[in-house]
């Protein structure tokens, strides 16, 4: 039977061909957009998480409730060894120190009065080790202006912006005048490597960019940091992943009653990023949702006039003997071998568009220098479920609709079989 149906398929295109390809074209799409949304939306959560939230942050359990204020002098002590123990309990994910501090920058004159002076925010991140891979989290090389990135110790970014407004160079000495860990003042002094522009008006009023082992000096914290990040080494924030690790963290070195013990969050419990998160995955599943539906329903219509175009072959079937329920029977066997053929070759395709936007991605030609708290390029992401979630529309729903159109075979007449097949 299988192989008189196969043969029947083969030698009738509409039965065959133009339902393939009409399945194949459903799931097709049905992969790419899924996989295009959910890299949107996943950039959108990663381009926070590299800034400023990590997909888990360590800090003190003082330093978390006064986050806003960039409180140093509330900042983690010990940092080697506590590293050293999350590398060797956490490997799976890569663990990062910064630190965030405020302070005035001084430009001296050739005498070495001071000739102009600014406030500034300052990120003090791992820029010299010969690991990338802050300077690439932080996409600071694609942000470059002018000059180049600090190659040696004493050497800083500065926003671009910024520079022009106080008449700075590349090679220009500058002074940094902030507050150390203690609460004393600190004054040190660097050289202006290059310069940056970001895109976002915060950063580029006056934003610093400066190797840690720098910070840790001009701010007298050695062996200290403000915050400790996470990044699992898969790129995205999983949930599921990070909430382990977070409560067998703090069972291990929180102590409620000391406000300078470490204290892990997740990046769903920094801020608004729990409402961010989750209305960006209820707006994922909306938007697939209604996608594949509307997916679902062309593919059932397709199935549905298929059946209906064939009425005049059952009526000979019938006509010559062949039972109905055999009749019904094949034609969902027709419709399943359709549209799992249909279902492989489109997510055949399908996953080689979804690949080029993963790697490649769709430059939509906007803010072009929004270089770190924006994506210039929106990419897709594949996932398992982008392997089979287009055979959801690719097969139940060709079935369904080839299964409504076949009910009208129980509903033929043998008399009305002989007049059709008489006229």
């Amino acid at each position: 039977m299988i192989k008189f149906l196969l043969t029947g398929l083969l030698r009738d295109r509409q039965r065959s061909v133009v339902p393939i390809i009409i399945v194949a074209l459903g799931v097709m799409l049905t992969i790419v957009f899924q996989s295009w949304i959910l890299g949107i939306i996943s950039d959108s959560i990663e381009y926070n998480a590299r800034f400023t939230t990590g997909h888990v942050k360590i800090m003190t359990s003082a330093y978390a409730d006064n986050i806003n204020q960039m409180p140093n002098d509330l900042s983690l002590n010990g940092t080697d060894s506590l590293l050293q123990s999350l590398e060797k309990q956490f490997p799976d994910l890569e663990w990062v120190e910064r630190i965030h501090f405020a302070g005035l920058v001084d430009v001296p004159d050739s005498s070495g009065e001071t000739s102009s002076q600014g406030p500034a925010i300052g990120f003090g991140m791992d820029l010299l080790s010969g690991n990338n891979s802050e300077v690439n989290r932080m996409n600071i090389s694609k942000a470059l202006r002018k000059g180049r990135l600090p190659e040696k110790e004493g050497e800083i970014l500065l926003s671009n912006a910024f520079c022009e407004k106080l008449k700075l160079k590349p090679g220009d000495p500058l002074s940094l005048i902030s507050t150390t860990m203690y609460g004393e003042m600190a004054i040190y002094n660097f050289i202006l490597a290059g310069t940056a522009e970001f895109g976002t008006t915060a950063l580029d009023r006056g934003t610093i960019f400066a190797d840690i082992r720098d910070v840790r000096k001009a701010l007298n914290m050695e062996n200290s940091t403000g915050e400790i990040l996470g990044y699992f080494r898969t790129g995205y924030y999983d949930d599921d992943l990070a909430n382990p690790v977070v409560k067998e963290f703090n069972r291990q070195f929180n102590v409620p009653t000391d406000e300078f013990s470490p204290v892990m969050m997740s990046l769903k419990e920094q801020g608004s990023m729990r409402v961010f998160v989750d209305f960006a995955s209820m707006l994922m599943a909306i938007v697939i949702f209604v996608f594949i539906f509307a997916m679902s329903i062309v593919l059932w219509n397709a199935g549905l006039l298929g059946g209906l175009r064939r009425y005049g072959e059952f009526g000979m079937r019938l006509a010559i003997g062949e039972e109905k329920n055999h009749v019904y029977k094949t034609i969902l066997i027709e419709s399943l071998g359709i549209g799992i053929i249909g279902s492989v070759i489109g997510t055949l395709i399908g996953m080689g568009f979804a690949w080029y936007l993963q790697d490649y991605g769709i430059d939509i030609g906007m803010m072009k220098n929004a270089t770190i708290m924006m994506p210039t390029v929106f990419r897709g992401r594949i996932t398992i479920e982008t392997w089979y979630i287009g055979f959801i529309p690719g097969v139940v729903s060709t079935v369904i609709g080839t299964a409504l159109s076949g009910i009208g075979i129980y509903k033929r007449q043998t008399a009305q079989l002989f007049k059709e097949l008489g006229s």
